[in-house]
């Protein structure tokens, strides 16, 4: 059944592909491949460069204010709620990069709906069969990499102390965890999958799960991996159903699951 899905979505993305490309408006250049290509470019490079709240103190002590600068870092390395506030700090710019920027685009200068780009409530949770599958794979996964070392290491991002028990600080972070996925698969999933999509067709997918693997790099290797796997099925969903919203849940699930299983190896799932 799923490989009877997957051939439907690709020809009826390719016959919607090649309906384009028989057009007269695809012999012209395409501004919209290029700026949803540039847009990613920029999107990821901000995310690269200012994501860092080091970086982001070095920018202000260089560019705007020695006062500003120091105090950032007072409420990032020395505060009470520091790593809550460097934390708080990733998702503002990811979700700038990832979400305020698209939208801009798409609105002012594609002049579109964002429905267009999986934000369709429409379908959203046909198939959710599949969507169940692949969490059943990816919870005994999660558990069984959660013994490592290097993932225990790596999640929760909120790192909670011996006798920390979980608190509002850290229940604040994982509703904006969540939040970030939502961005992020806003990014990959709409923006840059169903930009391109007119232009590349199915192949949108494999464009879109390129730099998709490639933000998973400071990660343990089987994620990596696996972010290769999910950027595959997850864009081929996205295709079908026009949206994101299965792909945005299946993110948060595991992401929930990560951090309560690193927790609870560590010893510290307690309230």
């Amino acid at each position: 059944m799923i490989k009877e899905l997957a051939i439907k979505v690709f020809k009826d993305t390719e016959k919607e592909a090649d309906d384009f490309r028989n057009s007269p408006e695809s012999k012209k250049f395409d501004w919209k491949v290029f700026i949803v290509c540039v847009t990613t470019a920029v999107s990821l490079t901000l995310i690269r460069y200012l994501s860092s709240h080091q970086n982001t103190i070095y920018f202000f002590e260089h560019h705007v204010s020695h006062r500003i600068a120091m105090q950032l870092k007072y409420v990032f390395d020395y505060c009470s709620y520091a790593q809550f506030f460097r934390l708080t700090h990733w998702v503002f710019i990811l979700s700038f990069s990832y979400l305020v920027i698209p939208i801009l685009i798409i609105k002012l200068v594609f002049k579109d709906s964002l429905k267009n780009y999986g934000l369709s409530t429409k379908n959203a949770f046909k198939d959710y069969w599949i969507y169940i599958a692949m969490l059943a794979f990816m919870i005994p996964l999660v558990y069984s990499i959660s013994f490592t070392q290097s993932f225990q290491a790596k999640y929760p991002f909120y790192h909670l102390s011996r006798n920390e028990p979980i608190n509002h600080r850290f229940i604040i972070w994982e509703l904006e965890y969540f939040f970030q996925f939502f961005a992020l698969e806003f990014f990959f999933r709409g923006f840059i999958l169903h930009g391109l999509k007119r232009r590349f067709g199915f192949y949108s997918v494999l464009v879109m799960t390129i730099p998709y693997c490639m933000i998973h790099f400071a990660k343990p290797m089987p994620e990596t991996i696996a972010a290769i796997i999910a950027g595959i099925v997850l864009g081929t969903l996205s295709l079908k159903s026009k949206n994101i919203w299965m792909g945005f849940l299946i993110h948060c699930s595991v992401a929930i699951t990560m951090d309560l299983c690193s927790l609870w190896q560590k010893g510290l799932l307690h309230f």
